[in-house]
């Protein structure tokens, strides 16, 4: 049957097929780890109580109908607050476009932004960007990253990508891999972007960031920066993405908010309604009420990223002991999210019964198989499939599970030759 060429060349998620499989071996009886998916088993993490309070009686208060097009007003409120509290940026309600997650947001800012031909630059590994370059025609440009930088972008990586590029694509905390931009690193980013800006003429379009934050508030113990606090002059060109689904294990509430120049939010907004990609309006009332109470936030992620940074440093701290034993693995700092980034190093070695590992794949399929350990290589983001490292995301698992993992990754590694 024929479809359109769109359609017939676009790329499965190479994460959500582990899963699948995963999830099939489960279902027949096998004890899996899955550190593969970046959500929550809400049985672990469950939404704040008063949350789920909060949308109960907002659909029994029959807040049913449409929302406007932007997001109901008392939640763009709310979203204005929240953003000159935490982070020292005001933006008023029209600058701010609420949605069903972020991933409307992300795709609206392609479509506002790339017209097909147009080059998009963003870091490898990262999330989904080759996806949405594909959906809307853009040429790509996946910059890698390195061990030493903890596979965050430098601007000395990128800058000789920029000349004549539409967007610049970044996330921090950084989905996979857990880790995040210092002030200094971000600013010369920011600076690179303005030089580029700088040179090109009024009748050409600019060079855009879109700064992902989705995990802003999911960090530990380092401070989160953005463009427009470090370098002011960039507000005119950036597109942040933000939201609630994961800093309060949200994601099936499907409550996510961009931000930016008006005129930009207001394409967004348009492109968001044809698509019907509106946040439901019963969450967006409850999510407001939630979010006007700070002293309820804080309590609950005190408590949510405490959980989530047992689990993070249980497996860190698992990772560092093997290496320490001789293991050639190795594990970066968690810095933020629910990622932890691991290095397996095993690729050409041989199983029991005569298997070469020939990529991350292969290590990938063996541990699921041997350790009950399931992650997702970073060839899943943009990089070659030669390369040893995986991201391992915490959000299904509890601590105890993780702590039963690690023996049998230690054994299933020690049968390799």
């Amino acid at each position: 049957m024929k479809v359109s060429v769109l359609a017939s060349s676009l790329i499965g998620s190479e994460i959500i097929k582990i899963g699948n499989e995963v999830n099939e071996m489960k279902r027949k009886g096998a004890s899996i780890a899955n550190l593969t998916i970046g959500d929550f088993d809400a049985n672990i993490y469950p939404i704040p109580t008063e949350l789920k309070a909060g949308i109960v009686e907002a659909y029994n208060a029959n807040q049913t109908n449409y929302p406007p097009a932007d997001g109901v007003l008392p939640l763009r409120e709310t979203v204005s607050e929240l953003l000159k509290d935490r982070f020292g940026l005001e933006y008023n309600t029209n600058s701010i476009l609420v949605s069903g997650g972020s991933r409307p947001l992300i795709y609206a800012t392609y479509l506002a932004l790339i017209d097909p031909g147009d080059t998009v630059v963003f870091p490898a590994p990262s999330w989904n960007n080759n996806h949405y370059s594909h959906l809307t025609s853009a040429k790509t440009i996946a910059v890698e990253t390195d061990a030493e930088h903890n596979f965050m972008p430098t601007a000395a990586q990128l800058k000789p990508h920029l000349k004549g590029a539409t967007l610049l694509a970044l996330c921090s905390p950084l989905n996979p891999t857990g880790t995040m931009f210092d002030a200094e690193s971000l600013a010369e980013i920011c600076d690179a972007v303005l030089e580029e800006n700088a040179s090109r003429g009024a009748d050409e379009k600019p060079l855009y960031l879109m700064y992902d934050q989705i995990y802003s508030l999911l960090t530990f113990g380092k401070e989160h920066v953005n463009p427009v606090s470090l370098r002011p002059g960039m507000r005119p060109f950036t597109v942040f993405v933000d939201g609630s689904s994961k800093c309060l294990a949200a994601t099936g509430v499907r409550v996510g908010w961009g931000f930016g120049p008006e005129d930009i939010i207001n394409r967004m907004k348009a492109l968001v309604g044809h698509m019907g990609a509106w946040a439901p309006k019963a969450e967006q009332v409850a999510m407001s009420n939630y979010f006007n109470d700070k002293a309820q936030v804080d309590a609950f992620l005190i408590s949510f990223k405490g959980q989530i940074q047992d689990s993070l440093n249980a497996l860190y701290n698992g990772f560092n002991e093997l290496k320490n034993e001789g293991f050639n693995v190795d594990a970066v700092e968690p810095m933020g999210a629910i990622y932890l980034t691991i290095k397996i190093d095993y690729i050409g070695k041989t199983t029991e019964d005569g298997q070469v590992l020939k990529d991350s794949a292969d290590v990938n399929f063996y541990l699921i198989k041997e350790a009950g350990a399931a992650l997702v290589p970073f060839s899943a983001f943009g990089n070659e499939d030669s390369m040893p490292w995986f991201r391992a995301s915490v959000g299904a698992c509890t601590l105890q599970d993780i702590k039963d993992m690690l023996p049998r990754i230690k054994t299933a590694l020690s049968k390799l030759k």
